[in-house]
């Protein structure tokens, strides 16, 4: 047995308050690690692309390439997905890409008056970026169906070619499609296995920060996320081999007791089953002799929790959609008012910009900005190779392509280093475009996107960040107040005990990422940093106090720990031995331990 060292629960007197954060230039290039899964959308990407562009190189038509790309670039989406989920996520983003730029070829077919085509564009990039976060479909977000769209408008196009166009990138879709199905073949449970893997990982790494070393705040907001990523993730599993799935649930449950508990869990047996998930070996704890009810009830229990509606996620998306539009339209009106012949550069520009807050729409276009003029000068430097042939045009595409996936996740700027010499070639499909003439104008268009933009997302505020804050500290509250009561119920229902458990966690997660996002925000108003801090030290409180209570009544290792001689725990309540209700008691030993609540470090897409 172990036991915590007793500590004080810290107080906003006691710990630094949150601070909104301003426009940083440190550390906005430093180059991180890779994701890791970035090669499946950087091999998915040119097993996509490859097989149309060569068959139109062979055919003398590459010049229709620019439409099978559209179609092709889906392969990009949805790989953190289990397959069943994943095959509906794809065909929403084929439907969309083909969506939009049938609508793009439509309007370009109806007029050529570059004001109206680009008051489109820029309605098209707020539905689309609107349509992208609501949906969660992750990067490459919105980026890419707003390039294909935007860059569709400005196509000289006649009405009676738009089917057959639209048909292509229909085809490449699918073709995309298969592409980004196909692992299922050979690795039939690998999103959720590594997202169980994640989860594990990352309550290790909070654990070895023994609650009150440099970065635990982070590190624990960051366990939590994991944790519940991992049980959305598996959710969203299909019903084939019903058996490891629930296998990953109880590695998913031994994480969240490691998290209420991190005194007496071991951070190497952690690491060591996530790594055992890796490949299409055996589960860790497969065998374990748990009776059906028990298995099953993590799922019961998460389904059970009331998930938000529709309408009220696309509310706090309304200022993200207002500068979305305005941005894009004012950029587009610049580069046109500037004599550039590609508006729609700038428009997918300013497009690229806008993040959950303004500071952090500030580091993506510091990002954008460098890595573009680097990618200019690559493309400069490639150019005379690209256009030795089709075929050569084709390779270099290829090979962009790849490197775009496999850089930009260890910083923006270094994946646009890949995306703007590959945007700049995509255009020498239909023919030879003068080198020169195309670096001048994507440079200006940068440059103008770029200011434009970010002056946009700081004249549309995001004020209802501070009401949204008020509202999750609420909902956090109450849904403390309803697993306090459960706890105080020797009779409570099992279900419902994990039901208002994963309620509050996903209460509390949501808390911390509407703190943040409202501290990214430019304006100066004071935000309840004091109420969250409480509101997060107790949250936490209680999910160990539950996390306890269940150990005890499901028999798991958290028993043996507590019946050792604990019963004075402040936060266990009725049924952990002490008696009390929680956050009566004064004892000490484990359950003083405070390592579930203190933290005022900000996190973190």
């Amino acid at each position: 047995m172990s036991s915590a060292t007793p500590h004080p629960t810290p107080t906003p007197e006691t710990e630094p308050a949150r601070k909104p954060r301003r426009f940083p230039l440190v550390d906005v290039l430093r180059v991180g690690r890779p994701s890791n899964i970035w090669f499946k959308p950087a091999f998915s990407v040119v097993a996509a692309v490859a097989p149309p562009s060569l068959i139109l190189v062979a055919l003398g038509r590459l010049d229709l390439a620019v439409y099978t790309m559209a179609g092709s670039l889906c392969a990009l989406y949805a790989h953190n997905r289990p397959y069943a989920a994943r095959a509906k996520a794809l065909v929403g983003v084929v439907l969309g890409m083909v969506g939009g730029l049938a609508i793009a070829l439509v309007a370009a077919s109806l007029t050529s008056n570059p004001v109206i085509l680009v008051g489109i564009g820029a309605l098209l990039a707020a539905v689309q970026k609107v349509l992208c976060d609501v949906t969660r479909i992750g990067p490459p977000g919105n980026v890419i169906l707003t390039f294909v769209s935007s860059a569709s408008l400005f196509v000289p196009q006649t009405l009676g070619q738009v089917p057959g166009h639209v048909a292509l990138a229909a085809v490449a879709g699918v073709w995309a499609w298969l592409v980004g199905m196909a692992p299922v073949l050979v690795r039939p449970h690998g999103p959720e296995r590594r997202a169980t893997a994640d989860a594990l990982n990352a309550t290790a790494a909070y654990i070895d920060t023994g609650g009150t070393g440099d970065g635990h705040a982070r590190a624990r907001a960051s366990a939590y996320a994991a944790v519940q990523a991992a049980w959305q993730c598996l959710l969203l599993t299909g019903p084939r081999s019903v058996t490891t799935r629930r296998a990953l649930e109880r590695l998913v449950v031994r994480a969240e007791i490691a998290l209420a508990a991190p005194a007496d869990a071991d951070p190497a047996r952690l690491r060591a089953q996530a790594g055992e998930l890796r490949g299409t070996g055996r589960v860790p704890g497969v065998g374990d002799p748990r009776s059906e009810a028990d298995e099953l009830l993590g799922t019961a229990a998460e389904r059970a929790v009331t998930h938000r509606s529709l309408w009220s996620r696309l509310g706090p998306l309304t200022p993200i959609a207002v500068r979305t539009t305005l941005g894009c339209g004012l950029a587009g009106y610049a580069s046109l008012a500037l004599g550039v012949g590609r508006p729609y550069w700038a428009l997918t520009t300013a497009a690229a910009l806008y993040q959950a807050n303004i500071t952090l729409t500030w580091s993506r276009t510091v990002q954008r900005v460098v890595g573009n003029l680097v990618g200019v000068l690559l493309f400069a430097a490639v150019a005379p190779i690209a256009n030795l042939g089709p075929l050569a045009l084709v390779l270099c595409c290829l090979l962009f392509n790849f490197g775009a996936e496999a850089l930009i996740g260890r910083n923006y700027w270094l994946g646009s280093v890949c995306v703007t010499p590959l945007a700049l070639l995509v255009t020498e499909f239909p023919g030879y475009q003068e080198t020169g003439s195309l670096v001048a104008d994507r440079v200006v268009d940068t440059l103008v996107g770029a200011l434009v933009g970010f002056g946009a997302a700081l004249v549309v505020t995001n004020r209802r960040a501070g009401n949204r804050v008020a509202t999750a500290l609420t909902t956090a509250g109450l849904r403390r107040e309803h697993a306090a009561r459960l706890l105080a119920d020797p009779q409570a229902d099992p279900t419902a005990l994990e039901a208002a458990r994963r309620g509050l966690a996903a209460a509390l997660v949501d808390l911390r990422a509407t703190a943040d996002a409202a501290a990214g925000e430019w304006w100066l108003r004071t935000l309840p940093q004091e109420q969250v801090v409480l509101a997060e030290q107790a949250g936490h409180r209680t999910l160990a106090a539950m996390v306890r209570r269940q150990g005890l009544a499901a028999g798991s290792g958290a028993e043996t720990k507590q019946s050792a001689g604990t019963g004075t725990n402040p936060d266990a309540g009725p049924g952990a031995g002490s008696g009390m209700s929680p956050g009566t008691g004064t004892g000490t030993g484990e359950g003083t331990n405070d390592d579930t609540g203190n933290d005022t470090e900000d996190v973190r897409p």
